[in-house]
């Protein structure tokens, strides 16, 4: 924004008038600083003025939409422009979404701030940064330790000890360092989550800030990032490898700053050999595995820094169940996506069969019928909610079961039915918690009450992600049985809850089931007393 000011040389304003002016005047010039800094809208155009089919990523929608995997959102660029995004409702583009392990790209490009800034060196010796956590006795392999055996998932714990650590242990990293390295480190690749944990505590140790309080500055603020959240250990240090929440939107300018070599907005915010550092080939996942597994798989083009190599040149951050940033250096294109799947090499295969061969090295001939098409499909994106029931739900109304000891710990369950809408309380202990449902149609609402989430249990303080968000929708199943269906829109997962009523509403069995069976959520019975 700019702003022109024309003083007449005719008018003469005293000494306080003009203080007064001037102060006004600077506290605006600085608002509108400020709202310039927060505010980085990512330029759009048409697929075709971008060397891009629209029919080609119409096909990609429609593969998507009836794929066994649930998306929820993508946004794809070419040449540093949007040139298509959709969300599937009740996902929207305002909305944060969990990431799990695409965080752990977020944390290796703290890591590369810091080492840009002096900090440290990716050869500096783990034990050298925690001196007051070490166990009684140093091992060879933990004296050798690096940190850059941390980012490239080689640091020779043997199983990954994150399901120990985050769930059973107050101190991760003390408890870290004591588990023992059973191969050399830098020379066996295994996925260990709490590896990038173990990164975001020295970016927390060297610099005396959160991973999140660091990366504030120099990569959130330059790139418009607002609202961001990061879940965090007991002692406050963020997760590293899992927990960060950021729109769609957001996932997309981080791969645009990777693929532009970390140049935004014409300032260099990453060292260019950094980005070259942090995302090529460093370790390869499965060496003995047949060179024809290998061709077909994403998970077996080699580890890089946090990042993962795949096929057709490409590289990406990668979360659990279907998130993904994906680089695409050849093709100057980059992808997001969220999602829920439990094939997540699926989702890959839909990109290279549809989206790869619809870019294009030149810009290609108007389509206005295409473009038309896509905006129409993509304005339509939903998943759909409960179909309509038939009847009404007015026999529940009222209605409150005391349920027998469960899994959820939940004491009582009660009903009420109004105008098509049932809202379902749940006690547990000292609280209650409300849930809102619409037959036909999704009903958002809010909610303290947490979630599905494969990391569940974890010992972490994740009150500040309070109220969660989620849309609500319910159908008849026949004259005795309802079945819910609660979507956490900000996360990935749902739950499905299926109540069976006697036919004279006294006794109530129910079958809360999550969207995908992850740690800590299998199915559970309720029963009424």
């Amino acid at each position: 924004m700019f702003i022109s000011l024309k003083f007449s040389q005719r008018v003469a304003f005293c000494t306080k008038s003009r203080k007064k002016h001037l102060i006004i005047i600077g506290l605006f010039l600085l608002l509108v600083s400020n709202i310039n800094a927060q505010t980085t809208v990512l330029p759009h155009s048409t697929p075709e003025a971008e060397g891009v089919s629209a029919a080609g990523i119409d096909s990609f929608v429609n593969a998507a939409s009836h794929s066994k995997s649930e998306f929820h959102s993508f946004v794809f660029m070419r040449h540093g422009k949007v040139v298509a995004e959709g969300w599937w409702n009740p996902y929207r583009s305002d909305l944060k979404h969990t990431l799990y392990s695409v965080s752990k790209s977020f944390t290796s490009t703290a890591i590369g701030f810091a080492v840009s800034e002096g900090k440290l060196k990716v050869t500096d010796k783990v034990i050298s940064l925690f001196p007051n956590s070490l166990p009684d006795t140093i091992s060879p392999y933990l004296a050798q330790l690096t940190v850059k055996d941390l980012l490239t998932m080689s640091v020779g714990i043997d199983p990954d000890p994150t399901g120990v650590i985050a769930f059973k242990t107050a101190d991760w990293v003390k408890a870290f360092l004591a588990t023992p390295i059973v191969h050399k480190p830098g020379s066996v690749f295994l996925y260990n989550t709490m590896s990038a944990f173990m990164l975001s505590a020295i970016v927390s140790k060297l610099t005396g800030q959160s991973e999140l309080e660091y990366l504030k500055p120099r990569l959130f603020a330059p790139l418009g990032i607002t609202g961001e959240d990061w879940e965090a250990s007991p002692q406050g240090i963020n997760t590293g490898g899992w927990g960060l929440r950021l729109k769609t939107e957001d996932m997309a300018k981080l791969a645009q700053l990777y693929l532009q070599k970390g140049m935004w907005n014409g300032k260099q915010l990453l060292p260019v050999a950094w980005v070259n550092e942090a995302t090529t080939f460093k370790i390869d996942q499965a060496p003995d595995a047949p060179q024809s597994k290998k061709d077909s798989s994403d998970w077996m083009q080699g580890y890089c820094y946090q990042f993962w190599r795949c096929r057709h040149n490409a590289y990406r951050g990668d979360g659990a169940m279907g998130q993904y940033i994906i680089v695409m250096p050849d093709q100057d294109a980059v992808l997001a996506i969220t999602s829920e799947t439990d094939d997540m090499q699926e989702e890959l295969n839909l990109v290279w069969k549809y989206l790869l061969p619809a870019m294009h090295p030149q810009a290609q001939p108007a389509n206005s019928q295409a473009d038309l098409n896509l905006t129409k499909h993509l304005s339509k994106l939903s998943l759909a909610p409960l179909p309509q029931t038939g009847s009404d739900a007015k026999f529940i109304d009222g209605k409150t079961f005391a349920l027998k000891p469960n899994d959820l710990h939940i004491k009582s369950i009660s009903f009420h039915y109004s105008d098509g809408g049932i809202k379902v309380s749940l006690k547990k202990d000292s609280e209650a918690f409300d849930l809102n449902f619409k037959t036909g149609q999704w009903q958002t609402g809010e909610t303290n009450m947490p979630g599905p989430n494969r990391l569940l249990g974890a010992k972490e303080d994740v009150s500040y992600m309070l109220p969660y968000k989620n849309a609500g929708s319910y159908t008849l199943l026949d004259d005795h049985t309802i079945l819910f269906k609660l979507r956490y829109i900000e996360s990935l997962h749902s739950e499905t809850i299926t109540c069976h009523f006697d036919k004279d509403g006294h006794t109530m069995n129910a079958t809360v089931l999550p969207s995908i069976i992850i740690r800590n959520n299998q199915k559970v019975e309720l029963q009424s007393e």
